[in-house]
C-alpha cells in the first residue's frame, strides 16, 4: 500500500512564452532529489500554463510504501 503527496511547484513569471525555461527545471530537478532522500517516488508530473500566459506551474505527485 502506498501513501501520495501532490504537490504544485510555481515557475518563473512568463511575459511572451508559457514554455518552462532551465530555471523551472533546475527548480523541479531539486525538488525531485529532495523527496526521492526522503523516500518519496515521483508518479506524475504535469506543466500547467496559465491562460493569461503570466505565471505557470508544475503539479507533481510522489507515493511512499506504508
Amino acid at each position: 500500500m502506498y501513501t501520495y503527496k501532490t504537490e504544485i511547484l510555481m515557475v518563473g513569471s512568463k511575459w511572451f512564452s508559457d514554455k518552462a525555461n532551465e530555471k523551472d527545471a533546475a527548480e523541479l530537478d531539486e525538488l525531485l532529489n529532495r523527496r526521492s532522500a526522503e523516500g518519496w517516488d515521483l508518479v506524475t508530473y504535469d506543466y500547467m500554463a496559465t491562460s493569461v500566459q503570466v505565471r505557470g506551474a508544475f503539479i507533481i505527485t510522489f507515493r511512499k510504501e506504508i
